[in-house]
């Protein structure tokens, strides 16, 4: 097992914090409160604190009265929430939404070629025939999760078959690294760049088939994306810069680090466990916590993204200001660190 030179106590402290400043965000309905309570879910899993299940289920219960949004393949990420309360409290309100939402995916949700989903954000068709790596967490990876909640075969096997489509047409076999977007129409990368935060998406989410799906070497799709991760993450720690950082391009040193990229990267790193990748995980961990506010907010986290027409396009994209993808990967990231102290201790 991985051995990491981090004090559990002080993680769980700082998690505390970025949990608080999370919840206090004015977030709404949609992917970026999906990502930010995502790790808020996780935080609450690992460490079994029940205000954070609570304040969770408030917020949901309210917003459920005041209305909400038209689905999406982006708005879907608000599921991962849903998961966690509804395994917690065993609501039929919660399950009816997640319901809805797999019922959006699976029926009313643009696809192109082989029934692979259709990257959108609005009930609008914002991105004809366009791939992108963050679909496999706003879609993807929640298919999953509700495929073995309910034990639905067909469901646990289109989540595997967006893994495979992703894979083949964002990854780059000869580097190992991710592209942003594919466009289908064009048969073409567009601006051709490895963005880092698509790569945390990529690497995060397939790092977490193996721990949620039960006996995952049954499923020929999961070598697919074992080997996929296991190349991505040979690549990218060759890439990792001396402040404990990647860059929001990945391979172009000029670029800023990029904080809610390079936890995604770490936390996938200590899920998939090698441990030739200590020193790396180490390195990048201490440079994320160097990012995170005493009062638990995550800095230097790029705004919204879309697949840029060019390199000067993600140099501009600012940093300034908390973003929910940021709290909720570092969550995402700590949690998998103490989960991994505690596999230790018991071994």
């Amino acid at each position: 097992m991985l051995k990491l030179e981090s004090n559990a106590t002080e993680l769980k402290t700082v998690i505390d914090h970025v949990v608080e400043y999370t919840l206090n965000m004015d977030l709404t309905w949609d992917w970026p409160c999906g990502v930010a309570y995502y790790g808020v879910s996780r935080a609450y899993e690992v460490t079994g604190e029940k205000r954070y299940l609570e304040r969770m289920a408030a917020w949901c219960d309210e917003y459920i009265e005041v209305g909400l949004p038209t689905w999406t393949v982006n708005t879907c990420a608000m599921g991962h929430m849903l998961v966690t309360l509804y395994q917690e409290t065993n609501e039929q309100k919660y399950l009816d939404l997640i319901l809805s939402k797999i019922d959006y995916i699976q029926n009313h949700a643009l696809r192109f070629g082989d029934r692979v989903l259709q990257h959108t954000v609005s009930a609008k068709n914002d991105f004809p025939e366009q791939c992108w790596a963050d679909t496999l967490f706003m879609a993807a990876y929640f298919q999953l999760r509700v495929g073995v909640m309910l034990d639905d075969k067909a469901l646990v096997e289109d989540a595997l078959h967006q893994y495979y489509w992703h894979i083949n047409y964002l990854q780059d076999e000869h580097t190992g690294l991710w592209y942003h977007g594919y466009n289908h129409i064009g048969k073409d990368h567009m601006s051709g760049i490895y963005w880092g935060r698509a790569n945390a998406w990529a690497a995060y989410t397939m790092s977490r088939v193996g721990r949620v799906l039960p006996q995952p070497y049954l499923y020929p799709p999961f070598m697919h994306i074992d080997c996929s991760l296991r190349d991505q993450l040979s690549a990218l720690k060759r890439l990792l810069r001396e402040d404990g950082l990647w860059g929001t391009v990945l391979d172009y040193a000029p670029s800023y680090g990029e904080v809610s990229a390079s936890a995604g990267i770490v936390a996938a790193m200590v899920n998939q466990g090698n441990l030739l990748h200590g020193k790396y995980v180490q390195k990048a961990l201490n440079g994320l916590l160097d990012n995170i506010s005493d009062n638990g907010r995550v800095l230097n986290v790029s705004a919204g993204t879309a697949v840029m027409n060019n390199i000067e396009g993600y140099l501009e994209i600012p940093k300034k200001w908390a973003q929910g993808w940021g709290q909720g990967l570092t969550l995402a990231c700590l949690t998998a660190v103490v989960e991994q102290q505690q596999r230790t201790a018991q071994s």
